[in-house]
């Protein structure tokens, strides 16, 4: 805890840049360091307070005060207090950053009393797709994105802006994925109880029951864990998952950036999941799949023509995303089968293979349109920089 001398000074510090200002006003650098690491530690809180929700699901009855949501409400604070800076200030964000940020907190905090209302209402809900929950991803989609932008457009160049970018990145890849652990979690659910155990405490097995109106037995736990059709895991995974990657290498701009922030992700994950585990939680499915595919998006940048790399890019990383999961469905399963004398568990949801054309469909509208906005962006660049120079005496 800090002392009340350092508190003072950090107050004395503060307190001159508490001025109205407009949207895009120089910005101190140690101003805007400090405003970008308290978004590194509210996004920090933010996913570990989601990532440890999923699980409490699986195994508690919901509560509005159960830990998680706690740990999760306090990043949440964070990212108010700073976004009412970032608006009042103006300091940190030009405006488009801070409208993005304003948006996606705004419709962030409309979607937490509706979510309530809708368990209210309609009692356990615990699916991840929801219109309420997706409404809180939808929020934290555009804070993220905003962030990025406040960040990529106002941090000098050097290490720590790429370092911090590829965080923020991690950070955005982690919440556009994070529905698809309802599947990840569901899937080692019904291979439980296939081996004659379960991770859900009996109170939330009979409440789900129950207002399914079904007996508790294998047809309420498969609808209870995945209740949404197969495709839908690995078609959001490659559009817009893998979105994410592509749009994090073209802006990162270094050979590697795809695969280190879904690295960064995937490796979060596989660190929570013993702390979990060892701890009496369900464990759930870790998407290693997602870092082969990174490595595809990585290599398909060394083609040089941006549309024709969209095009073989496409391809490549669909093929490979759907083969790693199918790969790390069968090989992960044995290894815990082997380990454990259990079939699956640290598998993959059904990767449902014949879906993967229309996955590839929609990564490629998605890259092509990234492609295109990149280069237009470099056209404008070029196109100022010429002016600029040809106005210099």
């Amino acid at each position: 805890m800090k002392s009340p001398a350092s508190l003072k000074r950090a107050a004395e510090w503060a307190l001159p840049y508490w001025t109205r200002g407009q949207a895009g006003r120089e910005t101190p650098q140690d101003l805007f360091r400090v405003l970008y690491f308290g978004w590194l530690v509210a996004f920090t809180l933010k996913l570990l307070g989601s990532a440890w929700d999923v699980s409490w699901h699986f195994k508690w009855l919901r509560d509005d005060l159960a830990p998680p949501h706690l740990l999760n409400s306090a990043g949440t604070a964070i990212a108010v207090a700073l976004t009412v800076i970032h608006g009042y200030t103006g300091y940190g964000v030009d405006k488009a950053a801070l409208r993005l940020i304003q948006w996606g907190t705004g419709i962030f905090l409309v979607a937490v009393p509706l979510d309530l209302i809708n368990h209210r209402v309609n009692g356990l809900d615990i699916t991840s797709w929801s219109p309420s929950h997706i409404m809180l991803y939808l929020g934290t989609f555009f804070m993220i994105a905003g962030v990025l932008r406040g960040w990529f457009m106002g941090a000098p160049p050097g290490r720590e802006r790429t370092v911090v970018l590829g965080a923020f990145f991690a950070f955005f890849l982690e919440n556009v994925h994070f529905p698809e652990q309802h599947q990840e979690y569901g899937i080692l659910s019904i291979g439980a109880w296939d081996n004659h155990a379960t991770y859900a405490e009996p109170i939330l097995l009979e409440f789900a029951a129950h207002q399914m109106g079904q007996p508790v037995d294998r047809g309420m736990m498969t609808a209870f864990s995945l209740p949404v059709p197969d495709f839908l895991y690995p078609v959001y995974a490659v559009v817009v998952g893998l979105s994410v990657l592509v749009v994090a290498r073209l802006l990162i701009g270094r050979f590697g950036a795809a695969t280190l922030v879904a690295g960064a992700y995937v490796g979060v994950r596989t660190l929570l999941w013993p702390l979990l585990t060892f701890t009496g939680f369900p464990p759930s499915a870790v998407p290693f799949f997602l870092v082969v595919a990174g490595l595809v998006v990585d290599l398909a940048f060394l083609v040089r023509m941006p549309y024709v790399r969209a095009v073989l890019g496409t391809v490549g990383v669909t093929a490979v995303a759907y083969g790693a999961l199918v790969a790390q469905s069968a090989i992960m399963g044995g290894v815990y089968s082997a380990i454990k004398g259990q079939k699956g568990l640290l598998g993959a949801p059904p990767p449902a293979t014949s879906s993967a054309v229309w996955a590839g469909l929609g990564l490629l509208v998605l890259w092509l349109a990234a492609e295109w906005l990149a280069d237009r962006r470099h056209g404008s660049q070029t196109i100022e920089a010429r002016v600029i120079a040809t106005a210099t005496p």
